[in-house]
């Protein structure tokens, strides 16, 4: 009987261990069908749309954060792994790459978010803002990215980047955000190119003017600075858009659609390089003008403009390989 005893004992053993391992193995085959996304800087505005419009989607988001309070609250949405990273930290991204890839899902997708502001004449421009600036903006997209294009190349997946229509429009006070927005331009273009024959997608998101914390997080630093527009030949302008802030801002509309536009260039069949989304047709319109009008100054007089057939030619042509 004694005998008889033990061997059900050890048969049940058996059965619970094997049920374990059938479980861990289940576990470990589901995080690799359900795929990754990295996004930076989603702690609020459109970063925290994307993370959480992701992970209702069924994805697994990795959401890059600073701070405690802001990691604590996004490890505890479901589908959702916080990961402490300051884009201009290295150790901080190595530690990043590592804890993902040690998770075993791999990575499918990075979309660039993180990002800030300086509005300030440009010859009045302080060098250490500037500097500021692209270490953020520029220096931390170039990081990040080099940083997991192992892992997504292995993945064949997919590269966006959160740009804005300021690297296409620009204007008074805003030469420095535009610069760094241009730059990203540029990457998206030959970053796209040099990952072709890795089967990685590259694009760039282009938004105009939506609800985002980036604006009260300009006027705070501006204001830490404690400026003294006396001195300055733009004080009107200064002290105007700083009302703008304290008096006149209207509330933005929600980046709903721009967390759609990057759900789109993470898993649509065919993505887009560009996706210029805003809130109204007037921020579309500059943009295209603006746009065109670098087109039309570019061809302007010189030993090979071309006629206003030979442009309209080409529109056709570009759009035929767009539509493809």
């Amino acid at each position: 009987m004694k005998y008889v005893t033990m061997k059900i004992q050890l048969i049940i053993l058996v059965i619970l261990t094997t049920v374990a391992c059938t479980h861990s193995v289940i576990l470990a085959e589901e995080a690799k069908v359900q795929k990754a996304v990295l996004v930076t800087g989603a702690s609020t505005g459109i970063g925290r749309k994307i993370a959480e419009l992701l992970v209702s989607k069924g994805y697994f988001v990795y959401a890059g954060a600073r701070k405690e309070k802001d990691l604590t609250e996004l490890n505890a949405i479901e589908n959702m792994q916080s990961i402490r990273l300051d884009v201009t930290k290295q150790d901080e991204i190595d530690v990043a790459v590592e804890t993902i890839r040690k998770a075993g899902r791999g990575l499918h997708g990075l979309v660039n978010n993180a990002g800030v502001a300086v509005i300030a004449p440009l010859i009045e421009l302080d060098e250490e803002d500037l500097e500021f600036l692209f270490n953020v903006n520029v220096y931390g997209v170039y990081r990040v990215t080099k940083a997991f294009a192992p892992l997504i190349i292995e993945s064949k997946g997919r590269i966006t980047t959160i740009g804005s229509i300021s690297g296409i429009l620009s204007g008074p006070l805003f030469g420095p955000y535009s610069m760094s927005k241009h730059a990203i331009e540029a990457f998206t273009d030959s970053l796209a190119r040099e990952m072709i024959g890795f089967g990685v997608d590259v694009s760039v998101i282009e938004p105009g003017n939506y609800e985002s914390k980036i604006g009260d997080s300009l006027i705070k630093r501006l204001r830490a600075k404690n400026p003294n527009f006396e001195k300055s030949l733009y004080k009107d302008q200064m002290e105007k858009f700083i009302g703008y802030f304290d008096n006149d801002r209207e509330k933005e509309a929600e980046p709903d659609a721009v967390a759609e536009a990057a759900l789109h260039a993470m898993f649509d069949a065919k993505p887009k390089r560009r996706y210029m989304v805003v809130p109204n047709e007037r921020q579309a319109a500059i943009t295209v003008r603006k746009a065109m009008e670098e087109t039309l100054q570019l061809n302007q007089s010189h030993q090979y403009t071309y006629s206003r057939e030979e442009l309209l030619k080409m529109i056709d042509e570009i759009q035929a390989e767009l539509d493809k």
